[in-house]
């Protein structure tokens, strides 16, 4: 699934053939559902969840269903996100949920607030409805003490998910870290937006969380920027996203009693390089502000050894059905299409281990 062409060509065809109501769900959740998925609920995701647990391996309950915006659909998206909050609790090896903004806001709206455009009065009205969703989720995982992981999306409604995510980090977030916003490093701008969200936790009192990703809405974004004239959000190559990523990370160590990391990524010199500032710094493995993961189905070499060498490491498990999470495992099979040398020396390995078994 590292042919980026390839990728591209079945991702058109299978959202075609979802649109001509083909029989292919069968098919999807047999081959790349069952790959990064745990479950169409997660109530199915139990033996996932037990089998990560038993290599010390977290899990982290993602309901990957996107696209619909109503406000049922967005009602629906509270609800699913509470019974997960709740499940997590009842779970010591399910520390955290992940939330995804536009399940609870129309993007229409989004875009405005981010475009700093005036808003009319229903759009304010609509803007602390969509808030008020958000803020139920987030006061049952402060009162349960389950972490939320915030995702990141494309940079034309980020702001506003930023404004809303800092909102209810500044609530629930001064005793102990709850919420994290996820700061999505192949944009060019966003080192200097982490040491600002640090300057704004620092006064305000909180605790910032922050997940540290490379990002996956990278031709999307060059894509609208070329098509609306505007210079593009992203860095110019990986080099520049690769020394932003561990900027981020060496920041984040250096100020760990203030800021609480997840290290979300598949890199493995990020890993080595966060992992020698921890040993430099005399930080316990299993310290609390410390956290790594890795997206089901892929790096399962990094996420192994990590948890055996006693680091807080854990899976980004999505659920949900088939048919709504399409739009998820696309962007994971193109997001797997993009990191070569990752899945590359990842197949290697493989390669080595099934040797040195027929040897054996």
């Amino acid at each position: 699934m590292n042919n980026s062409l390839l990728v591209n060509y079945g991702s058109h065809l299978t959202l075609l053939a979802l649109k001509l109501r083909l029989p292919i769900k069968g098919i999807i959740k047999k081959t790349i559902f069952k790959q990064f998925c745990g479950g169409a609920t997660f109530e199915e995701c139990n033996k996932t969840i037990q089998e990560l647990a038993a290599y010390n391996v977290a899990t982290i309950l993602d309901y990957g269903a996107e696209g619909k915006e109503t406000d049922a659909a967005f009602d629906i998206t509270v609800k699913e996100s509470i019974k997960s909050v709740r499940f997590a609790a009842e779970h010591d090896t399910v520390p955290v949920i992940s939330c995804k903004i536009t399940g609870l806001a129309q993007n229409d709206l989004l875009k405005k607030i981010t475009a700093n455009e005036e808003l009319s009065e229903k759009d304010k009205a609509t803007y602390q409805k969509a808030l008020g969703r958000l803020d139920i989720i987030c006061k049952e995982a402060y009162q349960l003490k389950v972490a939320l992981f915030i995702d990141a999306e494309e940079s034309w409604i980020q702001g506003a998910i930023d404004n809303m995510t800092d909102t209810m980090m500044e609530r629930y977030n001064k005793e102990y870290i709850t919420i994290y916003n996820t700061f999505q490093m192949y944009r060019h701008d966003r080192l200097d937006f982490l040491k600002k969200s640090f300057a704004l936790a620092q006064e305000k009192g909180f605790i910032l969380g922050a997940k540290l990703v490379r990002g996956a809405y990278m031709e999307k974004e060059r894509l609208r920027a070329s098509e609306k004239g505007y210079p593009s959000p992203i860095q110019p190559d990986k080099a520049s996203t690769d020394n932003d990523y561990n900027a981020a990370v060496k920041f984040c160590v250096e100020n760990y009693n203030y800021i609480g990391s997840c290290l979300a990524s598949h890199n493995e010199y990020s890993t080595r390089y966060q992992l020698e500032l921890m040993k430099e710094m005399g930080i316990p493995k299993d310290h609390l502000h410390f956290n790594f993961c890795q997206l089901y189905g892929m790096s399962d070499n990094l996420t192994f050894n990590l948890a055996k060498a006693g680091y807080n490491v854990a899976k980004y498990v999505p659920y949900g059905p088939v048919k709504d999470v399409i739009p998820y495992l696309i962007r994971r099979a193109q997001e797997n299409s993009a990191v070569d040398g990752e899945v590359s020396r990842e197949r290697g390995m493989i390669n080595q281990e099934l040797q040195r078994r027929k040897k054996d």
